[in-house]
């Protein structure tokens, strides 16, 4: 089974919007870098920064429980710490590595997702240099065949945007749903590094979610189980050595031999 990379997305802040990227450097045991770096509590979270552990989405401002998120569109600076934020003509920048800044942006938020009985009060906070704020406490990197998505997207004889998977790699070349056959352990060549399958995604109602308009109007998870028996699209992987990735760079099985593990 041969592929090729067909894009690469971060995305900073849990819940807002993805940053396409040409090349990233992975890291055995490492996660997608610059993903999940921040996350919006909708009140404690009980996150502890000097024991991080994985909290559940639902204590965070992400697409699920907020849709119009997907209106803010965000770019982040690593080196700077700002982010920068638009809807529509108006455009503001705050300082992430900043306290005043996080505070800022939380207030931000407050006001514009308006008031919510269930949500408490917004804090920005900080994953951390090995944690970060994904959907599962294995969800190194994220990988999305869009063969699968093609086909499903013909079944609901309608377009399927792959931005609403909001996955970090996107596969172009497999076989549709192939990728679901892939046992816990397979091994992928990623360009110059290599990552084993670690479980397929089991997928949630932010797929519901336009990634551009922000409405709810597709029921994607009932789709899935409708037209194949299960809610899975895509699969959670795990870099075991590391190196370049780039979009266009081959996405294969390799041998499992440790000795054929170099890039």
């Amino acid at each position: 089974m041969e592929g090729r990379v067909g894009s690469l997305y971060r995305y900073p802040v849990k819940g807002f919007t993805p940053e396409r990227v040409g090349a990233v450097m992975l890291e055995a045991g490492g996660n997608f870098p610059c993903d999940r770096l921040y996350a919006v509590e909708r009140g404690p979270s009980g996150f502890d920064p000097d024991t991080p552990a994985f909290i559940s989405k639902w204590r965070f401002t992400v697409l699920a429980n907020h849709p119009k998120l997907a209106r803010a569109v965000t770019a982040f600076d690593p080196a700077s710490g700002t982010l920068s934020l638009k809807i529509g003509e108006w455009i503001e920048h705050f300082d992430l590595h900043d306290h005043a800044g996080r505070q800022a942006f939380a207030d931000w938020l407050a006001a514009y997702l308006g008031e919510d009985e269930e949500m408490g009060p917004l804090h920005l906070i900080e994953a951390g240099p090995r944690h970060r704020f994904t959907d599962d406490c294995e969800g190194w990197v994220s990988l999305i065949n869009l063969a699968s998505l093609r086909d499903l997207a013909a079944k609901l004889e309608r377009g399927v945007d792959p931005l609403r998977m909001r996955a970090n790699l996107y596969v172009e070349g497999w076989p549709a749903w192939a990728e679901l056959d892939l046992p816990t352990g397979t091994r992928l060549r990623l360009g110059e590094s290599v990552a084993e399958v670690v479980k397929p995604i089991p997928r949630c109602i932010a797929t519901h979610v336009d990634p551009v308009s922000g409405e709810r109007d597709l029921d994607l998870v009932p789709a899935l189980r409708s037209h194949y028996g299960h809610g899975l699209c895509g699969l959670y992987l795990k870099p075991i050595a590391g190196g370049g990735l780039a979009e266009g760079d081959l996405a294969t099985l390799v041998p499992a031999h440790p000795a054929e593990l170099s890039p």
